[in-house]
C-alpha cells in the first residue's frame, strides 16, 4: 500500500494508475476505521481496479461547539486496517495541506437538502462536506465514489453535488453496517456507556416499526410520534429529531410517495447517534 501525505505525492502515484489505465475507486473518510468502512473498501475493490482511501478530519464541518478536537483519531491503526482491506493508495493530509492559506477564498453553500436532519441544528456543516468532497474529487478523480448510507443526508447532498457541478463520478450508497444487535456502526459509539451501549439498540428498532407502519399506510404525523415515544421509553438519550420525508430530495412526503426515510439522531451524555432506513415499495 502507498501512503501520500502531501498532494504532490498523492498525484504522483494516481498518474501511475493512469499510465496503466486502471479505473479508480475513491473512498473519503475521517479515519477511526471500523467495519463499516472496509465495507466501502470492499465494494470498491469489487467494482474498481485501484482503491484510493483518504483520511482526514475536516475542520471545515464542524461547528464552533463541536467535537473537532475530541474527535477519535488513531492513525496508526487506521493505516494497518487499511493496508489489510488491500488499499492501494491512501491520502493522510493535514490540515494545512488541503488548506494551506488557512480559510478558502471561495467556499461552497449547499443551498437544498441541508434543512432538515443533521443540516437544521448543524448550520454550515454540510457546505464543509461539499467544498472538502469537491476537492477530493478533484484532486483523485475517481470514476467510481463509495459513501455508507449511514450519512443518507451526506449520501443525498454528495449526489446533488455530482450531478450540479458535472462531475464524471458515479456514486454508489453502501448500506450500514450493523452490529449483531441492530446498533449502526460509527466511530462515536467508543464514547458510549455501558447502559447506554445496551439501550442504542431500540434506535434500529424504531426504525424497523417505522418502516412497518410506513408499508401499512399508516399516517407519517401518527408514525412519527409513536417513534418518538417509543425511542425515549426505551432509552435514556434525549431526541434530537425522528423525521420521515422523501429521499433523497428530503421534503415533505407526498401520499404513497417513494422512497422514504425515516431519520433519527438521538443524544446520550457523550454521543450524538445517528440511524436511518430508506424505505422503497420493494421493501
Amino acid at each position: 500500500m502507498i501512503i501520500a501525505r502531501t498532494i504532490q505525492e498523492l498525484q504522483a502515484s494516481l498518474q501511475e494508475f493512469e499510465k496503466e489505465g486502471k479505473d479508480i475507486g475513491f473512498v473519503p473518510t475521517m479515519g477511526f476505521l471500523h467495519e463499516g468502512h472496509m465495507e466501502l473498501v470492499k465494494e470498491s475493490k469489487i467494482k474498481t481496479d485501484k482503491t484510493v482511501m483518504s483520511i482526514f478530519v475536516n475542520p471545515l464541518q464542524f461547528g464552533p461547539n463541536e467535537d473537532f478536537d475530541r474527535y477519535p483519531r488513531d492513525e496508526e491503526k487506521d493505516i494497518q486496517l487499511a493496508r489489510n482491506e488491500g488499499v492501494d493508495l491512501l491520502f493522510l493530509p493535514t490540515v494545512e495541506e488541503m488548506y494551506p492559506n488557512g480559510n478558502l477564498t471561495i467556499n461552497m453553500v449547499v443551498t437544498k437538502r441541508t434543512d432538515v436532519l443533521c443540516g437544521k441544528s448543524r448550520p454550515g456543516h454540510f457546505d464543509g462536506v461539499a467544498t472538502v468532497v469537491a476537492k477530493l474529487f478533484q484532486l483523485i478523480r475517481p470514476q467510481l465514489a463509495f459513501f455508507g448510507l449511514k450519512d443518507a443526508q451526506q449520501v443525498a447532498v454528495i449526489h446533488a453535488l455530482v450531478e450540479d457541478y458535472h462531475f464524471p463520478i458515479e456514486i454508489v450508497p453502501v448500506p450500514t453496517v450493523r452490529e449483531h444487535d441492530g446498533l449502526a456502526k460509527s466511530s462515536r459509539n467508543v464514547y458510549l456507556s455501558d447502559q447506554e451501549r445496551l439501550e442504542a439498540p431500540y434506535l434500529y428498532k424504531a426504525l424497523q416499526k417505522g418502516r412497518e407502519a410506513i408499508l401499512k399506510g399508516d399516517s407519517i404525523s401518527g408514525i412519527r410520534d409513536y417513534l418518538t415515544a417509543y425511542i425515549e421509553n426505551h432509552t435514556s438519550g434525549e431526541v434530537d429529531y425522528l423525521e420521515i420525508y422523501s429521499y433523497p430530495d428530503l421534503e415533505m412526503v407526498i401520499e404513497d410517495q417513494q422512497p422514504v426515510i425515516i431519520a433519527v439522531a438521538v443524544k446520550f451524555s457523550q454521543a450524538r447517534l445517528i440511524d436511518n432506513i430508506i424505505i422503497t415499495q420493494k421493501s
